[in-house]
Parts: C-alpha cells; structure tokens; sequence
C-alpha cells in the first residue's frame, strides 16, 4: 500500500532536498515525498508549477500533506491549492523539520490522511530539552 504522500515547499531548493534526504535516511518510501524548493531559475523563491508537479506526482491515492517552510511558500501554495482544489491534498501549518519527520515517519507506518496531518501539526508541541 503506497503511504500518504508529502511535498517540502521550501524558497531553497537545497533546504527541500537536503529535509528530503534526511526523511529517506529515515526510511520513508522512495517517492513519497517530493521537494519543491526554489524557482524554475535556481534562484531563491517558490514556484507555482513545481509546487503543483510536486502535488501530482506525491499523491499516490492516499492523499498529500504539504508542507511549506514560510511566508511566500504558503501564498504560493494556496494559490495552487485553490487552482487545483482536491479534498485530499492538506495544507498543514507545522514546523518545517520536525513537522516532515513526524508526517514521514506516521505516513511510513501506515497511517491515514488526517492521522499524518496530526502528526506534522503535533510535532509544533514536542520539547527538544
């Protein structure tokens, strides 16, 4: 069975990609989490297509939980949400890092939509000392 998918939105590609190599360390399901970080040029920033690619290719029949990283990743996000609405696709407001590894890890074991979407946005609450 494939897991909830996840998508990284972040403005550097190498911030998306580094979160997403650290979530296949951890064993996630090879494709089931997609980084969408920069823009189209390799500049700093967020695209709309990527981040629309990214939805595509993550949602696998279980769903897609994304994640962005801040400010103009959640405008430009909700621009493609609302383009393309799909009640499956979440939006979650949760910390970057710890939110993807919470998500990643509740998505490996199985679990549905809203328990992967409660796990990112739990993870805000987890003490690090």
């Amino acid at each position: 069975m494939q897991p909830v998918g996840i998508v990284l939105v972040s403005h550097s590609a190498e911030l998306a990609s580094g979160l997403r190599a650290l979530l296949d360390q951890l064993g996630v399901q090879p494709g089931s989490v997609i980084a969408a970080g920069g823009t189209a040029d390799g500049r700093i920033g967020t695209s709309y297509d990527a981040i629309a690619a990214a939805v595509k290719d993550a949602n696998q029949g279980r769903g897609v939980v994304v994640l962005p990283d801040l400010g103009s990743s959640v405008i430009t996000t909700r621009a493609v949400l609302d383009d393309h609405a799909q009640a499956d696709v979440v939006l979650v407001d949760a910390p970057f890092v710890e939110g993807a590894v919470a998500a990643a890890v509740t998505a490996a074991g199985g679990a549905d939509l809203a328990a992967v979407t409660t796990a990112a946005q739990e993870a805000r609450h987890v003490a690090k000392f």
